[in-house]
């Protein structure tokens, strides 16, 4: 493995937090910038990982997130969070809608099966913190559900060659219990990756 820190950069998609995304891998001693989402792909430095922010209201749903569909034909692993993961979901065939109870703030979420990459040594049952009035109600084919609420099936997805990863809520708020965790195991997988 190089002795090279890892690259991993966050799409700003007007999120109210990207901001934390990029603080919390610079904690993690990752080479890290915040990129516009109309950043064309040929501009883009080399990238161990890449993270597409939360955006503004109905943003995952209407498609309008830049060039976020070709960063996501790139072969390195990449976490969507909130609009970034319904964006994500639309993007692979799978789909995104009005929630039937939009989540705000603090909400308790079941792993599915351990949970997958991301949620790794977290607890079974944890708090993490929602502000979403759009969600992902179909996962894409070669995708599994992680995580789970009482109100939004599709919490987390995690694609089976274990380099797509989508999260409904925000790990990077200090509310979400295990959020420091979650980025540590996406950096884990963009290290292990690049070997």
């Amino acid at each position: 493995m190089s002795d090279k820190a890892l690259v991993i950069d966050v799409v700003d998609n007007g999120g109210q937090w990207t901001h934390r995304e990029w603080r919390m891998l610079r904690y993690l001693k990752v080479d890290t910038q915040i990129i516009p989402n109309t950043t064309p792909v040929e501009e883009l430095r080399e990238l161990d990982g890449l993270i597409l922010s939360g955006g503004a209201a109905r943003i995952g749903l209407t498609g309008e997130l830049g060039n976020c569909a070709a960063f996501l034909e790139l072969d390195i692993p990449i976490l969507g969070i909130c609009a970034g993961h319904q964006f994500m979901a639309r993007h692979y065939g799978g789909d995104a809608r009005e929630s039937l109870i939009p989540e705000f703030g603090a909400m308790e979420l079941q792993l599915h099966d351990g949970g997958g990459k991301i949620f790794a040594g977290t607890n079974e049952t944890q708090t993490v913190w929602e502000s979403h009035n759009d969600e992902v109600h179909e996962v894409p084919e070669g995708f599994f559900i992680t995580a789970s609420s009482p109100s939004c099936a599709v919490q987390g997805m995690e694609n089976e060659q274990g380099d797509r990863f989508g999260l409904q809520f925000h790990p990077e708020v200090n509310d979400s219990e295990f959020g420091k965790e979650m980025f540590e195991n996406f950096v884990k997988v963009c290290e292990a990756a690049r070997t």
